[in-house]
């Protein structure tokens, strides 16, 4: 199989931020019903995006980061990489901001809720196009759940599994699997066009590493 690139878009819902990050990986280009691809080919030696990842992180704005000593690593992705400096949340609390990135729509800003969302979608988009997809979800109870937070795992932070296009077919909620599956799908060469990453609520900075909120930002970062 050819090895083309992949790009991974970090971002956080209440940061004014987002990395882009590139490595290597095998599989076709990503595409959309609503984007027209571009005409003329990469430069020569450089391959074309297989696959994209967006990974999502929380609750801490841009001066809380940006130049923290607290977070080497993220810093050292920002000087490294790009970085959105305007980039900003949509709505709160959480989930009318993960609508928005994969619906864009804020739908309900209920975190709550448990509706399935009917609107068109970043998976019906990606089904459409015969584009593989997977969300692949830290602490998710069992492959293809959507029966609401069990913490550390929120499903508010899972927009995919909301999604009709998946609730209403087997062969997509087998597309909800847990973050470990992501390890294996790339030893194997098998991942998807899209990924979408979603870490647990003790990860994302949303709550601090024993599950509480009210540690010091250096420490819940």
């Amino acid at each position: 199989m050819a090895r083309n690139s992949v790009l991974v878009v970090g971002i956080s819902l209440a940061w004014s931020l987002f990395f882009l990050l590139f490595s290597c990986g095998g599989g076709g280009a990503v595409g959309s019903t609503t984007v027209t691809p571009p005409t003329n080919p990469p430069p020569a030696g450089v391959p074309p995006i297989g696959h994209v990842f967006l990974l999502v992180e929380e609750n801490h704005s841009y001066s809380s980061v940006i130049g923290n000593s607290a977070m080497p690593y993220l810093n050292s992705l920002a000087s490294a990489h790009g970085v959105a400096t305007n980039y900003f949340a949509d709505t709160h609390p959480s989930i009318g901001n993960y609508f928005m990135l994969t619906t864009g729509q804020i739908l309900t800003n209920d975190d709550s809720s448990t509706v399935t969302v009917t609107a068109d979608n970043l998976a019906r988009e990606l089904i459409a196009s015969g584009k593989s997809w997977k969300s692949y979800a830290e602490s998710l109870p069992s492959v293809g759940y959507t029966g609401g937070d069990v913490y550390p795992y929120f499903e508010h932070h899972n927009p995919f599994s909301y999604f009709s296009d998946v609730r209403g077919n087997s062969a997509q909620l087998e597309n909800l699997v847990p973050f470990t599956k992501l390890a294996s799908d790339l030893a194997s060469d098998q991942l998807p066009n899209f990924g979408y990453i979603a870490p647990n609520a003790e990860h994302d900075a949303h709550d601090c590493p024993d599950g509480t909120q009210n540690c010091a930002d250096d420490v819940k970062l």
